[in-house]
């Protein structure tokens, strides 16, 4: 449904341009038959013009039909249909000149401030994570790793089965399970990650839950870097 009226949508105007075409040929001809119509003599002449004039009556109602018809499904119908409507995506411009905003010079007596600006996303409003229920509290979404890490949240839903916890790169497709657990836990210790036998890069961390009856919860899912591993100082 959601493509029938995206097309209807998007086509709009050649379907009208169509529309009106065929109505002009159609508005041709009847105005013929109906010249012809008036002008017959013989009754058999008369009946095939009368039969022509039905006809490009027929198709003329048939074409301002379908006008109609476009006209209720682009203007009414696709904009309460869910889908039918893309939303416009919001797009980076690489061309942009960024704005540098001069500070007034420091007068005498006056201390010096520094701001810190974080450059860490906050985990906050992920989708597929519920605080209290499931979320991931370390690592945080951002962050960079390495080595064996201790990942802490929360996976305590009603209806608890179990938990895992998945990765994958952000361009594919397939999670791997990299460990799981059958008992709920609240701001507590999920599992440990070894992100060592990782190629360094940007990877999504998953929080999965599984209720009792087999139903699985949306990912929860955070992106962290994972960097390589320090390397051990051996002794002199």
């Amino acid at each position: 449904m959601e493509e029938a009226l995206r097309f209807f949508r998007n086509f709009e105007p050649w379907i009208y341009v169509l529309l009106g075409f065929g109505g002009l040929i159609y508005l041709r001809k009847f105005i013929l038959s109906w010249q012809e119509l008036r002008g017959a003599i013989f009754g058999l002449e008369r009946d095939n013009a009368q039969v022509r004039l039905n006809q490009s009556a027929s198709a003329l109602v048939l074409l301002l039909t379908l006008a109609v018809i476009e006209f209720v499904l682009v203007s009414f119908i696709a904009p309460v249909v869910p889908g039918a409507i893309p939303v416009p995506t919001a797009t980076l411009n690489l061309l942009a000149t960024p704005t540098i905003t001069l500070l007034a010079p420091l007068t005498e007596g006056e201390g010096l401030q520094a701001t810190v600006i974080s450059t860490t996303p906050e985990p906050t409003n992920i989708p597929g994570c519920i605080p209290g229920q499931i979320e991931i509290i370390s690592p945080r979404n951002g962050q960079e790793v390495s080595g064996v890490i201790a990942v802490t949240g929360t996976a305590n839903i009603p209806n608890f089965g179990f938990f895992k916890f998945e990765v994958k790169r952000p361009d594919e497709t397939i999670w791997l399970t990299i460990q799981a657990g059958n008992a709920p836990v609240t701001a507590g210790k999920l599992g440990d990650w070894d992100t060592s036998r990782l190629t360094p890069g940007d990877y999504q961390l998953a929080l999965v839950i599984v209720d009792n009856q087999g139903q699985a919860s949306a990912p929860c899912a955070i992106q962290v870097r994972v960097g390589l591993a320090p390397q051990a100082t051996s002794g002199p």
